[in-house]
């Protein structure tokens, strides 16, 4: 079940809302998901699996098209698609989600309903994400992920179109990714909150050394950033900054293991790792199939 949408639309929260678990990092900047990120939701006679993807975007830079790619690519494998309106959006936004998404219907050969998320907001508006819905010819659904309005409904809607067969995971798992994915995750997340402009976006965060066998468990990340002004920032004077935030994703990281958390930061300096297809394909993401 693909959640696609423009960046900032609130799939990531949707995606933990539908599945009951924090899975996908929420943070108030846009396009924070990198990479397609699955929950599974199991039920007496059901297991869903959803698929968060990254934003919809346009732009010609390598490591946008590896993006579009991962998009494209789950789009490609879904038996139906929740596409996400964000519907506090700003009019001139709003009119972006009605050319993305209805383009993106067009791609996509299976069945469709529109969620039109951020009900909770003052600013709400229905109207961009009905017009996505009567263009498409599916049907829409006021929803927020805040509060859980209009998450039954798209619960039924993935189970009426769950493919005939057995279960292919455990009942009690809640995602095919492994748990070092989820703590980088947490990591990005961290980086989003405290950092802001360019530097989230530049830095790459990967688990080199995960030994859950001891207590507390230690986990080594490595920081990868694109250029030595970065690597000044994220360690800031005396350190201060490198420590606040492993404070911040040690706490993130804790809690979701449910453990405690030794966490050993460090950062590097990978030059313009967004611009390479090695760079691209060294911390997780497809480089375009164009690219040689």
């Amino acid at each position: 079940m693909l959640l696609a949408g423009l960046p900032n639309a609130g799939k990531s929260a949707l995606l933990n809302a539908l599945v009951g678990e924090r899975l996908s990092i929420v943070a108030s900047k846009a396009q924070t998901t990198w990479r397609a990120v699955s929950g599974i939701r199991t039920g007496p006679r059901t297991q869903i699996v959803f698929v968060d993807t990254p934003g919809l975007v346009a732009g010609e830079s390598l490591f946008a098209r590896a993006l579009a790619a991962a998009s494209e690519e789950a789009a490609r494998n879904a038996d139906a698609a929740i596409l996400v309106v964000d519907g506090a959006a700003p009019p001139a936004a709003a009119r972006a989600h009605v050319d993305a998404l209805s383009g993106l219907v067009a791609g996509i050969d299976a069945p469709c309903v529109v969620a039109v998320n951020k009900a909770d907001r003052r600013r709400f508006d229905a109207s961009v994400g009905n017009e996505v819905a009567g263009r498409a010819g599916v049907a829409a659904h006021r929803v927020s992920a805040k509060t859980g309005e209009g998450v039954d409904a798209l619960l039924e809607f993935a189970r009426a179109h769950v493919p005939e067969g057995p279960f292919h995971y455990p009942a009690d798992e809640v995602s095919t990714e492994p748990v070092r994915f989820f703590v980088q995750e947490l990591v990005r997340e961290a980086l989003f909150e405290q950092y802001s402009q360019e530097v989230p976006y530049a830095v790459a965060a990967r688990v080199e050394e995960f030994r859950g066998d001891q207590d507390p468990a230690y986990v080594a990340v490595s920081l990868n950033a694109e250029r030595a002004s970065q690597k000044g920032i994220l360690v800031g004077k005396d350190g201060a900054a490198i420590k606040r935030l492993g404070v911040r994703a040690r706490r993130k990281i804790e809690q979701f293991l449910g453990r405690r958390v030794y966490l050993d930061l460090w950062v590097k300096v990978w030059p313009g790792w967004r611009r390479k297809k090695e760079g691209l394909m060294e911390f997780g993401h497809a480089a375009p199939r164009s690219v040689r």
